[in-house]
């Protein structure tokens, strides 16, 4: 039987990239002690107060066909939270409504750009990024995060990647996996590039209440770029409810009216009931995403003082979000090695570097998402591979 081209686009671009993990939930259903840290899901209890939001409208009935472009409550505090952020008026018209960020990213992507097009994304990136632009028929273009810059996005880098057949650059801002956050001056420059090519930005926000300092910034606040970008976010992180899968893209009037049949041959909105928590998160947020940035920037902190003596571990502090990424090239082990020995010895599991892009070879992504007195338990055994890493390579040099 035939299949379409998009299956070998994609062949090896899902779950393929999360194999440690799912070796990580094998052991565990196999009763053993595995600490997890792999992936971002909040350990903090979303707010009661949105969960009885989302139960209330539930029973009320609100489980009829949504809008195709998202419930008017939620649409209503999407405007009222990017008039209140960016200074400049927004409406209903400025927003789409989806199933989650990821799908958001999906349905922009397939109205920017096609088959011999080129999108320009830092590397390291998110895992399903690359998924998600060669889906379109795009080609993704790496522009290297440089681990001595903090992996920010520098814009001579971004200039020297662009081709005639550039239309988008994707950012990621804060970033995942390394937790780099761009300045407005960044930015900037940034929507330069983009000018000077007539280029669209894209930005996942997803992070945006997680920064542990500084000031956040998007090219969606800049009135010189708003024209040009699109940003995308959700409240998986924000409010830690993930599996609600309520995200938004926020746009020029126009662009949300040009790609509003594309999102509407997929879905109708999210669901009226999730709408409704989202509209309720959006506008009384409660102290969650408070209490999230208090414990992760914490939780970063003791892991980078715990991990900082290891033989060949050099933890990059993060700026914002949940993760810590750790830089395990000192030690002479790939870091899919690193990962999948550090599982079988030490029952720890983590994601390689290289899932997220080859700028992330010879990194480790650790989740943050686990009680303080795990985490510490799990860095000492991370520090107990890498002295055992250490020792096998003195072995070998000897030999």
């Amino acid at each position: 039987m035939r299949y379409a081209s998009i299956t070998k686009r994609l062949e090896k671009l899902g779950s393929g990239k999360w194999a440690v993990h799912r070796a990580g939930r094998r052991r565990m259903a196999e009763g053993h002690d595995v600490i997890e840290l792999t992936i971002g899901e909040p350990d903090i209890a979303p707010d009661p107060a949105m969960l009885r939001a989302c139960s209330d409208a539930l029973f009320a009935g609100r489980i009829r066909y949504s809008d195709g472009r998202g419930e008017p409550a939620l649409l209503d505090a999407l405007a009222a939270r990017y008039t209140a952020r960016t200074g400049r008026p927004f409406t209903r018209d400025n927003f789409m409504c989806f199933p989650g960020t990821q799908t958001a990213l999906s349905v922009v992507m397939q109205g920017l750009v096609e088959t011999g097009d080129e999108v320009l994304v830092g590397d390291p990136y998110y895992a399903t990024y690359e998924g998600v632009i060669r889906a379109t028929g795009a080609t993704v273009v790496p522009v290297r995060l440089r681990p001595e810059a903090g992996f920010h996005l520098a814009a001579a880098d971004l200039a020297a990647a662009v081709t005639p057949r550039a239309r988008v650059i994707l950012l990621n801002t804060p970033h995942n996996p390394t937790g780099a956050v761009l300045s407005a001056a960044e930015i900037a420059a940034i929507g330069e590039v983009a000018r000077a090519h007539d280029l669209w930005i894209l930005s996942d926000e997803v992070y945006e209440l997680l920064l542990h300092r500084g000031r956040f910034a998007s090219p969606l606040d800049d009135p010189a770029l708003a024209g040009r970008s699109v940003a995308v976010s959700s409240i998986s992180k924000s409010n830690a409810a993930p599996g609600m899968r309520s995200g938004w893209a926020a746009g020029p009037a126009g662009f949300v009216d040009t790609l509003l049949p594309v999102a509407e041959t997929m879905l109708f909105g999210n669901q009226p009931f999730i709408a409704d928590a989202t509209a309720h998160a959006l506008t009384a947020p409660g102290d969650i995403a408070a209490r999230m940035r208090a414990s992760y920037r914490a939780r970063a902190g003791m892991a980078a003082d715990l991990l900082a003596g290891g033989p060949g571990l050099v933890p990059m502090t993060p700026e914002a979000g949940m993760f810590l990424f750790l830089d395990i090239r000192g030690t002479g082990v790939t870091d899919e090695d690193f990962a999948l020995g550090l599982l079988a010895r030490e029952n720890v599991s983590v994601m390689p570097g290289s899932s997220f892009g080859a700028g992330g070879a010879g990194f480790l992504r650790l989740s943050l998402t686990v009680p303080d007195a795990r985490l510490a338990e799990a860095c000492r055994r991370i520090l107990r591979h890498a002295a055992r890493c250490a020792a096998d390579r003195g072995t070998a040099a000897a030999v």
